[in-house]
């Protein structure tokens, strides 16, 4: 009985560990023109967002499209990062962090 409460403890610790881990990792995704940049960490918060060349107001859309997709792949990213550390931690593949 002792043994799973240390080992629940531990795995807690571990869990810890984790997201101070994933609050430090930054990782940058770009859109395909490479128009906007986006930087976030494990945690999903985003740190930085870089918009280059001038907006114009024909290039209104696209860099919405280019911000929501870039947001979007920043997410999953975050997700597929935090997912890993789990698995490393647990030896399992959680749902819904894969």
């Amino acid at each position: 009985m002792f043994d799973k409460i240390k080992g629940l403890m531990e795995m807690q610790k571990k869990m810890q560990q984790a997201k101070r881990e994933l609050e430090s990792t930054a990782f940058e995704v770009a859109s395909p023109d490479g128009l906007v940049k986006l930087t976030m960490n494990g945690s999903q918060e985003v740190s930085a967002l870089t918009i280059q060349g001038e907006l114009t107001e024909a290039g209104k859309r696209a860099l919405e499209q280019a911000l929501k997709d870039v947001y979007n792949k920043a997410i999953k990213r975050s997700q597929d990062i935090a997912a890993a550390k789990m698995k490393e931690i647990t030896g399992l593949n959680i749902p819904g962090l894969s």
